[in-house]
């Protein structure tokens, strides 16, 4: 099978192209490579805008995989009107090319962070969505109008992945356990904004392993899927990630609670995912620790702007 996956150089597409290549999947990936090119040597790379890729350039591959767009609420924030051209209009369009191009599936990387602010309740796909930032929101525009093209002959699946950590090719300091590993490892201390709110957590390589159970997938199969090992309060992530480090380092690492009110609080229920694509998570917050741990000598100096999105995406102004 023949596979495009747009913004495939990215933190999850430096993950998820390896293991589709050792699945035996043929890969081409489409990238502005804003975070460089981190790829296996021979991997079929195109700098390109994927606004500019036309019918032609998508005809003869069965899927597409979407992973392009603006990846945090910062970077949202920053430039809302791209925002919502990258993550709404960008996947609506490729996906009405790629349908016109007789794709057979388009499966479009969404997030959980659509759902907003919710009360003590565990969420599924049918579960009303309340995010009133841009970055949920526009996630949300990117699956209606991934969705709106579908049919018999064009399957369409939106991941809403939880907050994704864990150690790639292409790393990244930015997300909540990324950041926390990194504070106790540098300077003996993790931060928690507010230990009560809810997060559901996945580790990058349940995340491929979620697209690939997408491709995998029968061709009947459509629609929005929740994915995420399980789902935490900010303190029980700060805990765990101190009591794991202190275990590796041998030394003890403090806790800061600052208490800043967060309106983003969601947890979901992954049971669809389990049920119609088989996907079933294996990393707990302690591996994904364990796995950044194991890496620790690759990353040098953790204030490197490569390593958070926001501070690459504003020199690209």
């Amino acid at each position: 099978m023949k596979i495009l996956v747009a913004g495939g150089a990215g933190f999850i597409g430096s993950v998820l192209v390896p293991q589709l290549q050792e699945h035996g999947y043929e890969v081409d990936v489409v990238d502005l490579l804003w975070f460089g090119n981190h790829l296996p040597e021979g991997t079929n790379v195109i700098q390109k805008d994927l606004f500019d890729l036309h019918e032609k350039d998508l005809e003869g591959y069965e899927q597409v995989v979407f992973l392009a767009g603006l990846s945090n609420d910062p970077m949202a924030a920053y430039s809302p009107a791209r925002n919502f051209i990258e993550n709404g209009a960008l996947p609506s369009y490729l996906a009405f090319v790629a349908k016109n191009a007789k794709v057979r599936r388009f499966i479009y990387a969404s997030s959980c962070s659509i759902y907003g602010y919710t009360v003590n309740e565990l969420y599924d796909e049918q579960s009303p969505v309340t995010c009133a930032y841009p970055y949920g929101i526009s996630k949300l525009q990117g699956e209606r109008g991934v969705f709106q093209l579908g049919d018999d002959d064009f399957s369409t699946i939106a991941l809403r992945q939880g907050t994704v950590c864990g150690h790639s090719r292409r790393t990244r300091f930015d997300l909540i356990v990324n950041t926390m590993f990194k504070s106790a490892i540098a300077d003996g201390m993790v931060t928690v904004n507010n230990p009560s709110i809810w997060r559901p957590i996945l580790d990058v390589r349940d995340t491929a392993t979620a697209f690939l159970r997408a491709i995998q997938a029968d061709y009947s199969i459509s629609g929005a899927f929740n994915v995420a090992f399980g789902n935490f309060t900010v303190g029980q992530i700060a805990d765990v990630v101190k009591e794991e480090v202190e275990q590796l380092i041998g030394k003890k690492v403090g806790i800061t609670l600052n208490n800043v009110q967060d309106f983003r609080n969601y947890k979901v229920t992954c049971d669809k995912a389990r049920t119609y694509l088989g996907f079933l998570p294996k990393y707990s917050i302690s591996d994904i620790v364990s796995s950044l741990y194991d890496h620790l000598d690759d990353y040098g100096d953790f204030s490197n702007d490569l390593f958070y999105n926001i501070n690459t995406f504003k020199k690209l102004d």
